[in-house]
């Protein structure tokens, strides 16, 4: 008798433990408002996948597709900048603003090619080729953007940021 009521005792005792262990890891999981890691992690994989997506789009001279992508990724980047949905470091936060006015920019252009480009911030352009026509007018710019976009990808992700999908330009035989 003593030993079930030792075990029933031990069981109670181990069950109480799991949901005290468990709630506290939800708890840990979410910031107040719901911002925490989980959402912050999605917000990365999914900025991952439009930066990718805009280099494809970009390099293949799709200016519908680029534009499209530019659409889906200004809103994201906008919400990482306000810094109030997602828990993310100052220096990403300023980042994303960056990155921000850089698609913004790269969108008017391209809905208006006879605008006049609106000066954004500096960002060091990354070692790739240029774009090709029709995109070849803002390729400083979208090559800016990207590149903002990469360093933010390194904040939300924790570094180990993959590579941007360029595709290889053939050498150019010499003369």
């Amino acid at each position: 008798m003593k030993g079930r009521i030792a075990r029933a005792i031990a069981a109670a005792a181990a069950g109480v433990m799991l949901a005290v262990t468990g709630s506290g890891m939800a708890a840990a999981s979410v910031v107040e408002g719901g911002k925490g890691s989980s959402s912050t992690e999605a917000a990365g994989t999914k900025v991952l996948e439009l930066r990718d997506e805009l280099t494809r789009k970009a390099y293949a001279g799709d200016v519908a597709g680029t534009q499209d992508t530019l659409a889906r990724l200004d809103p994201l980047l906008a919400d990482l900048a306000a810094g109030q949905q997602y828990s993310i470091q100052a220096e990403s936060q300023q980042r994303a603003d960056v990155a921000h006015q850089h698609a913004r920019e790269a969108a008017r252009l391209l809905a208006d090619p006879s605008a006049t480009p609106r000066q954004v911030p500096s960002v060091p352009l990354p070692e790739i080729p240029d774009l090709p026509p029709p995109l070849d007018v803002v390729s400083n710019l979208l090559k800016s953007l990207l590149s903002a976009v990469t360093g933010l990808l390194a904040g939300l992700l924790g570094g180990g940021v993959p590579e941007l999908p360029v595709p290889e330009t053939p050498e150019v035989p010499a003369p």
